[in-house]
């Protein structure tokens, strides 16, 4: 009698070579997974420390505003 776990285990043993490591498209796919996820999430840290880094209170983009207000028109770009 076969279980699914020693079916499993028989694919492992065959994927044992080196050869047919480049083979399989299941290491692949993970692989491809992997990337995807690392990227995404690396990203994901990025945007929040540049959120924290440019969280001004209400106080700070009051007195950017007023800044902006008073300087002449031919200045902003």
């Amino acid at each position: 009698m076969r279980t699914s776990r020693g079916s499993a285990l028989g694919k492992a043993a065959r994927l044992v070579k080196a050869s047919d490591l480049w083979k399989a498209p299941n290491l692949w796919k993970a692989l491809g997974v992997a990337g995807f996820i690392g990227v995404a999430a690396t990203g994901a840290v990025i945007v929040r420390s540049e959120r924290r880094r440019r969280a001004y209170t209400p106080e700070e983009i009051r007195e950017r505003l007023h800044e902006r207000l008073e300087e002449p028109q031919g200045e902003r770009s």
